[in-house]
């Protein structure tokens, strides 16, 4: 049983303005703005837009106006991670000084060298797990990127809300990540966990394909002395080539003009009766039902 009261329960929704909103995206709306208000808690949205060159101009604000169509209006002013570059740089810092941030000099085809010495050659779409070339010694070459240095003890395990117990040996799965990139552009990992700190983020309920993320996610927590919250990851709406569903594989934006049929699709696949009548009433049954699903309590 959970009892959490509003005051102690943030949750939040970041989308990349990299297009419209699309079905598999409003899943992830929709699940964390249920949460929040099933628990009575507050749902921020936060624009995750530290990848300048994916976003699209106007993406944000129609992405905006797509949530308030559905009626998923957030309890603060939404912010942008393209204005929050000095809580990063301080955040490096404090790493840096602290010891597990070190400079490194390598390039891709660097590291694809290493591991084809190794006789392991890089598979279509899958990054290679970084070799710990630069980890030890000074580069003598100019720095490309600030990477993380994982502790002895690099496997995390984890309970998550819906999915279970999980647990990943981040060594052996991706190695000494980045945490700046070599564009000078800030890594997505050390940008959420410090935007979700800063935010004061209790809850994250976000798709299934970035639950992966979490335990480098848990790692840098435990490294800058931040709270972990606790995670909710969600089903996956597929494409017809079985992907998850996205932009690169030609997800349509959403039809606001029938802000309930778009509702009620994403709302099956959480596991929730479909609801006739306004939206209004139908996110306040969906809320009900949320949390019978998740046994909640106020």
């Amino acid at each position: 049983m959970t009892s959490v009261t509003g005051h102690h329960y943030i949750g939040r929704f970041a989308p990349s303005p990299t297009g419209d909103l699309h079905q598999g995206s409003v899943l992830a709306a929709l699940a964390s703005w249920l949460d929040a208000r099933a628990h009575g808690g507050r749902w921020l949205v936060r624009i995750e837009d530290v990848d300048q060159p994916r976003s699209i101009p106007g993406a944000a604000q129609r992405i905006l106006h797509q949530l308030a169509a559905l009626g998923l209006e957030p309890d603060e002013t939404p912010v942008w991670q393209s204005a929050r570059s000095p809580l990063y740089r301080a955040a490096l810092d404090r790493l840096i000084d602290a010891g597990p941030a070190y400079p490194c000099a390598c390039s891709r085809r660097d590291i694809e060298r290493v591991w084809a010495a190794r006789g392991i050659a890089a598979q279509r779409h899958e990054e290679l797990v970084y070799p710990g070339t630069c980890r030890d010694t000074r580069p003598t070459r100019a720095t490309r990127a600030w990477r993380f240095r994982l502790p002895a003890a690099a496997t995390v395990e984890w309970m998550d809300r819906r999915i279970g117990a999980q647990r990943q040996d981040v060594a052996a799965m991706v190695g000494d990540f980045v945490l700046l990139r070599a564009d000078a552009l800030w890594a997505y990992q050390l940008a959420v966990v410090v935007d979700d700190a800063e935010q004061g983020v209790t809850h994250v309920v976000r798709g299934e394909d970035l639950a992966d993320n979490t335990p480098r996610q848990i790692l840098l927590q435990s490294a800058l002395g931040l709270p972990r919250p606790s995670y909710l990851h969600t089903a996956l709406v597929l494409g017809p080539d079985g992907n998850k569903l996205s932009k690169q594989n030609g997800a349509r934006s959403i039809d606001t003009d029938s802000p309930l049929a778009v509702l009620n699709a994403a709302a099956g696949l959480l596991g929730l009766a479909a609801q006739q009548g306004s939206v209004g009433q139908a996110l306040l049954a969906w809320v009900r039902q949320w949390s019978a699903l998740y046994n909640l309590t106020r």
